[in-house]
């Protein structure tokens, strides 16, 4: 076996940056660290339908500012902002938040849904959770990615595909992905998908965008 590392991680500093921006004082970097996955947690759950794909936080003394980057901004911001304070509200209230002034929300358009990995992913996920074929679902998410001018993409699925007894992992690719080049954008993703009469189905997608 090679050694793998992810794609992100390979490339931070040059195309991507840390989700989490804060520094925190001794003592306070486990609850920061906890606060934040919840706070991901919480924010992926609840705007999973605005297709919500990253969320990033910073925090300048004891105020959050909470970046979440969605495919469909309109479903999360509501009718003239309703949507946007109710999900500040939930927030102050699930983290006992003193001060409303002290969290902030923004939201980002993500322009191009299917050049973004989680998004694919998830979409991949959600037909096999409808039980459609894992064949038919690789090959129209890979040919719309390629619609969306990818240079390349590769779509992985592991576990018992089409509910068969041994598990095993299909692999779908077009185009190069330059996983040793730093300077190539590749966008990467990791999800699983609970797939009936299969169990959970490991899901990886990688999208090379060009280089910069």
């Amino acid at each position: 076996m090679g050694q793998k590392v992810n794609p992100i991680g390979f490339r931070l500093g040059n195309f991507y940056t840390w989700n989490s921006r804060w520094f925190a004082k001794k003592g306070n970097f486990a609850a920061y660290l906890l606060e934040d996955q919840k706070i991901r947690k919480f924010l992926m759950e609840n705007l999973k339908a605005a297709g919500v794909t990253r969320v990033e936080i910073e925090r300048s003394f004891d105020k959050r500012t909470i970046i979440v980057h969605v495919a469909r901004p309109g479903i999360a911001i509501g009718r003239g902002g309703t949507g946007a304070e109710q999900i500040k509200a939930a927030l102050i209230k699930k983290f006992k938040i003193s001060d409303p002034a002290k969290i902030e929300i923004r939201f980002a358009e993500v322009k191009a849904p299917d050049l973004d990995a989680y998004l694919v992913a998830t979409n991949i996920a959600d037909q096999l959770a409808r039980r459609i074929p894992f064949r038919r679902v690789m090959n129209q998410s890979l040919e719309r990615v390629k619609r969306s001018g990818a240079k390349g993409v590769r779509i992985s699925l592991g576990g018992r595909l089409g509910g068969s007894e041994i598990a095993r992992r299909e692999t779908l690719k077009d185009g190069s992905i330059p996983l040793h080049t730093i300077r190539a954008q590749i966008d990467f993703a990791k999800i699983d998908a609970k797939v009936p009469r299969a169990g959970i189905v490991g899901i990886k997608v990688w999208i090379y965008k060009g280089e910069s």
